[in-house]
């Protein structure tokens, strides 16, 4: 019985993770968020975006707004023993997104403060983001 339960279990995240073909005429965004952190894509220019594993976009110029949660070890808030987990929204401007050029958003944090970079293809950093805003999760 646990093994038809484990294949349908494996498909499941096969399926869930499948991301569909770049489209060359766009350019693509990947999401990569540090260790033990969650990337999600929100917006393309204060519009919803659909899928919050990704962006593709229009050549041209683009907001891009992206969730990031991550802990705040108890080092850095005082006497408690669990971390705090911050829930933000960054945004990052970019004038010159390039049809068929594949981008990846990398986000991180210091302490309590998250910070996004925006990186080309050949690793340059082309791009940096700003906070629009945190909560506690």
């Amino acid at each position: 019985m646990r093994a038809p339960i484990a294949i349908g279990a494996l498909l499941l995240l096969s399926g869930c993770s499948t991301l569909p073909d770049a489209d060359p005429n766009k350019a693509w965004v990947d999401l990569e968020p540090s260790d033990d952190t969650a990337l999600h894509a929100v917006q393309v220019d204060e519009r919803d975006w659909q899928d919050n594993r990704y962006f593709e976009v229009e050549p041209g110029k683009h907001e891009l707004t992206v969730r990031y949660q991550f802990p705040v070890a108890p080092s850095n808030i005082g006497p408690v023993a669990e971390p705090l987990w911050r829930d933000c929204q960054l945004n990052v401007d970019f004038k010159d997104f390039n049809a068929g050029q594949r981008y990846s958003l990398q986000a991180g944090s210091i302490g309590f403060r998250p910070w996004l970079k925006l990186y080309d293809e050949q690793q340059k950093l082309v791009g940096q983001g700003a906070p629009a805003g945190c909560q506690r999760s």
